[in-house]
């Protein structure tokens, strides 16, 4: 069989000359391209259903939120989880791909008719530089739009849901933790979203009261938006400490406790946006320390996970390469194997850099590094050596 391969491909190169190196391309990126697409879909399925859509669900239980919102929610968090996928679905194409080939013996003959493994993986690579710009592009462009609409369709609908449209002399409550009450809103008429003549006791403040009146309000992504009204800070005997008239006046009812949900996250960024957001924030005392050294991890990492993509395609093309002896297709087995050890050195590298045990950059990049410096020893031995 493999001298019937290696005269086919013999007889192609003569005839076709230069062109059959197009068609090895085509051939190569045809089945590099028809398994990173059977990657994304597992990859994401796994990621996705392990983690975001877990996360998304929670929240969404907890607070409340509309099915319909609920599910924009989450393909509005669809494309972050693209950029974790391309690169381990660029590095299962490219394992499985070359060990096809491989077992096939289409390595050997190929090798046989002068084409060397550098030639063999050059399509290879220019599929992993491109999926890296893409990776690049997606999470510089679109990530940052969709998590910042996400935010925003979470707010809105938190607002939202407390305003029961038509209903008149209705109240509203709010609790804490403990199931204290913590604020008390009456409110006359809701009408086109606007709240008419409100009152709202807020006992939020330890050893203070807080009776607002207001005549018109309506929800916005601050809070409850009140117009011309008047506060009124009283003791708990009654005691009126301070009265206060107003023309516009913002209270966070149901956001209180959104944590995690509602806040600006690094990924509402984009790379340039991030710089100059921490730069802006630098001094100020609410932004401490470590949330500054973790933003800074997030800002390297930006660069440095579409970057994986080629490192990842890097050690994937020598240990892809089977030895004549071996008859089973190891590609799967080794696809897992790397993609286990790239996310362990990922996940400890950020933990550290998080902690300040290393510097932000070497924590963003050290996976990437650590993986180049590997591949490319075993791609120089499996290339350039006699095997």
């Amino acid at each position: 069989m493999i001298h019937r391969k290696f005269r086919a491909y013999k007889r192609l190169f003569k005839q076709k000359g230069l062109l059959s190196v197009s068609l090895l391309d085509e051939y190569i990126v045809k089945q590099l391209f028809e398994v990173f697409v059977l990657g994304v879909i597992i990859f994401t399925s796994i990621i996705f259903a392990s983690e975001t859509f877990t996360q998304l669900i929670k929240q969404i239980t907890l607070y409340g939120i509309p099915f319909n919102i609920a599910i924009m929610m989450i393909i509005l968090n669809l494309p972050q989880v693209f950029v974790m996928t391309i690169p381990i679905s660029t590095l299962f194409a490219t394992v499985m791909t070359i060990n096809k080939l491989s077992l096939n013996s289409e390595i050997t003959v190929l090798r046989a008719c002068g084409i060397g493994i550098s030639r063999i993986a050059k399509p290879v690579f220019v599929f992993a530089i491109v999926m890296t710009i893409i990776s690049f592009m997606i999470n510089e462009f679109v990530v940052p739009a969709m998590s910042v609409q996400s935010r925003h369709l979470a707010i809105y609908s938190l607002q939202q849901k407390h305003v029961p449209e038509g209903r008149k002399n209705f109240t509203l409550n709010e609790t804490n933790s403990d199931g204290d009450l913590k604020r008390l809103f009456y409110v006359q008429s809701c009408e086109d979203k606007i709240l008419n003549n409100i009152t709202v006791l807020d006992l939020s403040k330890k050893d203070t009261i807080q009776l607002i009146q207001a005549k018109f309000g309506k929800t916005s992504e601050e809070g409850w938006v009140f117009d011309g009204g008047v506060i009124y800070t009283l003791s708990t005997t009654g005691k009126i400490f301070n009265t206060t008239l107003f023309e516009n006046s913002v209270i966070n009812f149901g956001l209180d406790d959104m944590g995690d949900f509602v806040k600006e996250e690094a990924s509402q960024f984009n790379f340039f946006k991030l710089m100059k957001y921490i730069k802006e924030n630098s001094k100020n005392p609410d932004f401490i320390e470590k949330l500054k050294i973790q933003y800074k991890v997030q800002l390297y990492d930006k660069l440095a996970l579409p970057a994986t993509t080629f490192a990842l395609a890097l050690v994937g093309i020598p240990l892809a390469i089977t030895p004549p002896r071996v008859r089973y297709n190891r590609g799967f087995l080794f696809s897992v194997m790397i993609i286990f050890v790239y996310y362990l050195v990922r996940a400890f590298s950020i933990n550290l850099g998080e902690a300040g045990k290393i510097t932000p950059f070497l924590a963003a990049w050290l996976p990437v590094i650590s993986i180049s410096i590997i591949g490319a020893i075993l791609y120089r031995r499996k290339a350039y050596k006699i095997t």
